[in-house]
């Protein structure tokens, strides 16, 4: 990928997963790791799961304390620090988001299947311009309009990646919608219908699947809430869980708890109408609104 794309997120990932394995190989604890660059154990921890940019001088030392001296090897990892300090594309809208999303904003451009289910409101890949400023406005409640519209145009450049009409760098987009989402107005009427009609158009695209899970079929394996699945091209990066929380966010890679989420995604399918009559059941909404 080319300088502030996706891209920087995905290698910081690859490098502390392989700077971890360096270390582990060595029998070194993260305590003596982090002793050696000045730093402490929780350091470490993030820079191995990829929450941190790289100093060079930090990947250098630790290099030196897994005992890797062979040059090539030393500047392949050195040069995969230097790409992947390189700021996304995001980066300029840093001061409209939460901390914890620019991340979430990485992995999702770099993801090649984007697995979801929603139920407050539409999956943000899949808003029109006018819904999302409705969206946005009822969560930034104070913001001014300039600081909205950045968030819009944040949301719609996120899409890009998803509607893209190059073959084969496209993500796979499954996402099952609760009802709740899709009759809980935001916006006015000629909002919603737009909406509904955007679902409708993006659910016959090859890379998108949209199911609906209705009210009629009463509690299913969603219970807990509003959930994504990322998973990368990469086979050294393991599937990321993004859960959301009101001041926070929670990145879960754990292959347990990956495991879960993934078998209810899949209840949620199994139970949810296929897609043809999920866009059934669109149209007959938009037909009611």
């Amino acid at each position: 990928m080319s300088a502030g794309e996706p891209g920087s997120v995905v290698r910081r990932m690859l490098l502390g997963s392989q700077l971890r394995r360096l270390r582990e190989a060595r029998g070194i604890t993260r305590e003596k790791a982090g002793y050696s660059i000045r730093a402490s154990e929780s350091k470490i921890s993030r820079m191995e799961l990829g929450r941190v940019s790289f100093k060079t001088r930090d990947v250098e030392d630790l290099l030196t304390l897994y005992g890797i001296t062979a040059e090539a090897e030393r500047e392949s990892l050195l040069s995969l620090a230097r790409e992947a300090n390189v700021a996304g594309w995001w980066h300029s809208y840093t001061d409209v988001l939460p901390s914890w999303f620019p991340t979430y904003v990485g992995l999702e451009g770099a993801a090649s299947l984007i697995r979801a289910y929603e139920v407050q409101f539409v999956h943000g890949l899949l808003q029109t311009e006018e819904y999302a400023r409705a969206v946005v406005r009822r969560g930034m409640k104070g913001a001014g309009p300039d600081d909205v519209e950045r968030r819009v145009a944040l949301r719609l450049e996120r899409q890009r990646y998803l509607l893209a009409d190059r073959a084969g760098e496209v993500p796979e987009f499954h996402i099952v919608l609760d009802e709740a989402a899709l009759r809980r107005p935001y916006g006015d009427r000629a909002v919603m219908r737009g909406q509904l009609q955007h679902l409708i158009d993006i659910s016959e695209r090859p890379n998108v699947r949209l199911q609906v899970m209705p009210f009629s079929f009463g509690g299913h394996s969603g219970e807990s809430g509003a959930f994504t699945i990322l998973s990368f091209p990469d086979a050294d990066l393991s599937d990321v869980v993004y859960l959301e929380q009101l001041t926070s966010a929670l990145y879960l890679d754990k292959r347990e708890d990956v495991a879960q989420y993934e078998q209810a995604l899949k209840e949620l399918q199994q139970d949810s109408p296929g897609t043809d009559e999920s866009r059934d059941l669109l149209r007959g909404l938009l037909q009611l609104s």
